[in-house]
């Protein structure tokens, strides 16, 4: 966020509130470049952070009362007391900041009442994680404000209980570490089982490379219980193999793996989760190494078993990754949950108009909204603002 933004940002929480902020951090959405629907199995995932993302502006209150406000949102702040804070307490978007609130507190941190203005550019619906991007900005806001000494693995770990615990999201980690972890330049490479993490290079620039998202604007359905009803269908298959979880299953001891299930639903999504973290390691290898363009079959190969294994690409996504290649890319795949959202092509970076322009006429075609391209550089985690003025 630039300067201007920030006292922007600053301007319209003095005409919420009547106040000026006393903090305020920015956060980003990411994109996944591999390792979908891996994480909630303790698997590998390979995010990295965009320079889209949600700004958190934060004033302390004395008696005790949560104010919480979004500039994209008309209307008088929502308002309710921190000792009054619980699940279902509070719904829609304003629960993924008192969320935040009540997980710090929950967890003894002597948070108390506020006043927060939220603002941010991540397209809504889109897969980007703008949720995560919002919980992380106000969770580092409200630390940096209480003089909370939190890592940001810490930090993260809160957030993601803000979702899961208050919100009702059944998130995983991975997106809460890029809004906090990832670094410009490089992808994220998280063991979502240790946590441990590895910055990993990913020129782009220096090998005439780009990375074009398109928002295929395609609508979401009934994304939360198939996205429940995966989960639970891979918890279900562990225990029938017997490992903790299907991160446990080697690419090597797939063949019989799959032989010891007799759902035919459960052998496609483990020979997903197993393929897509074994495709996540091949990945960061070439990357270390620097062979950037090597990775383009990865992602189409990624995209394939989302699509036939997991089941949660939908026509509009199929098809701008089909576009895609045929126009030249080097890889194209659904990042994100699926059943809507974005797709994220590997391409030459000279090539990328007249594959925009490809994507959108296969679009036109079908009669579908024309779709929004744009271009992401890895750019750095979450960070403070300067609102003093």
């Amino acid at each position: 966020m630039t300067a201007a933004a920030a006292a922007g940002l600053a301007a319209r929480f003095v005409g919420r509130f009547g106040r000026a902020p006393q903090v305020a951090w920015w956060a980003p959405g990411r994109v996944n470049l591999i390792g979908e629907h891996t994480d909630y199995n303790d698997g590998f995932v390979l995010p990295l952070a965009i320079p889209y993302g949600v700004a958190a502006a934060v004033a302390a209150r004395p008696d005790g009362v949560l104010r919480v406000a979004s500039a994209q949102v008309p209307g008088a702040p929502v308002e309710v007391a921190v000792e009054a804070l619980a699940p279902g307490a509070v719904s829609g978007w304003a629960a993924y900041i008192v969320g935040v609130v009540w997980a710090l507190r929950a967890e003894g941190h002597p948070v108390g009442g506020a006043d927060v203005l939220v603002d941010g550019d991540v397209p809504l619906g889109a897969g980007l994680s703008s949720s995560a991007a919002l919980g992380c900005a106000v969770a580092a806001a409200l630390a940096d404000r209480g003089g909370l000494a939190l890592p940001r693995p810490e930090l993260a770990r809160l957030a993601q209980r803000s979702e899961n615990a208050f919100v009702g999201a059944p998130t995983g980690i991975m997106d809460q570490s890029a809004a906090l972890l990832a670094t410009a330049g490089h992808a994220l490479f998280l063991d979502t089982r240790t946590l441990a993490a590895e910055q990993v290079p990913l020129d782009l620039p220096g090998h005439h490379l780009a990375l074009l998202v398109v928002d295929t604007r395609a609508p979401h359905a009934l994304v939360d219980g198939a996205y429940a009803d995966r989960r639970r269908t891979c918890a279900a298959a562990a225990r029938t193999l017997g490992v903790p979880a299907l991160r446990d299953v080697p690419a090597g001891g797939l063949d019989a793996a799959l032989a010891a299930l007799a759902d035919p639903v459960a052998r496609r999504r483990v020979r997903h989760v197993v393929t897509e973290n074994d495709r996540v390691l091949r990945t960061v290898d070439l990357l270390r190494r620097g062979d950037l363009r090597a990775v383009g079959p990865l992602l189409t190969a990624s995209h394939e078993s989302l699509r036939d294994d997991y089941e949660v690409s939908v026509p509009r996504l199929d098809v701008a990754v089909a576009a895609a290649l045929a126009a030249g890319a080097l890889g194209a795949r659904v990042t994100g949950g699926g059943f809507g959202g974005c797709v994220v092509v590997l391409v030459a970076a000279a090539a990328v108009p007249s594959l925009a322009a490809a994507v959108a006429d296969a679009f036109a075609a079908h009669g579908w909204d024309r779709p929004r391209p744009f271009t992401v550089l890895p750019t750095a985690g979450a960070h403070p603002l300067d609102v003093s003025g």
